[in-house]
């Protein structure tokens, strides 16, 4: 009877260390990209500092530089210029500018969008489901989406506004 239990005892134990880890593999050591070139945008809904709901599945048809930043992010901070001064140039050629912050209280965002006069649509993705989704990770992180929804490419870190320019180009309709 005893040798009974503690073979039961033994094999629930192992089951519990090998969920364990399992879920401290996947979380830190697996690769966190969701989605990846060539696959569909998730759609998503959020919410744009007027207070209206942006979903993202309406930029169908259009070129879409899907970009993820925050405000304390200095690299984020540096390519913001570069980013209005081609929505300027492209978004009267079907190229959109969606700039998704990480979570940050709306009046930080609404200071910094405002300091910086910015006039592409910015969304608040209050709870991370987004970046989450799209496996986002480091700031900022762009996703280039064609206008079928496809991701085209995915480019991490700090862009020069030569970059932008031939990014948006790619993704011109």
């Amino acid at each position: 009877m005893k040798n009974k239990r503690l073979a039961v005892r033994t094999v629930i134990l192992l089951v519990l260390a090998g969920a364990l880890a399992y879920t401290l593999y996947s979380n830190f050591f697996k690769d966190k990209q969701i989605v990846g070139i060539g696959d569909q945008a998730p759609n998503f809904v959020l919410t744009d500092l007027n207070g209206n709901e942006v979903e993202f599945a309406d930029y169908r048809g259009k070129g879409v530089f899907l970009n993820f930043w925050g405000t304390w992010c200095k690299p984020c901070e540096r390519e913001m210029p570069y980013m209005e001064n081609q929505y300027k140039v492209y978004k009267d050629q079907g190229v959109e500018i969606l700039a998704v912050n990480v979570g940050e209280p709306e009046l930080s965002v609404k200071n910094f969008v405002e300091r910086k006069g910015l006039t592409f649509p910015v969304v608040i993705d209050k709870d991370l489901e987004v970046l989450e989704a799209y496996g986002v990770n480091p700031l900022p992180t762009t996703f280039l989406v064609d206008k079928e929804g496809k991701i085209i490419d995915i480019i991490t870190g700090q862009l020069t506004e030569e970059m932008i320019k031939n990014h948006m180009e790619r993704i011109k309709p």
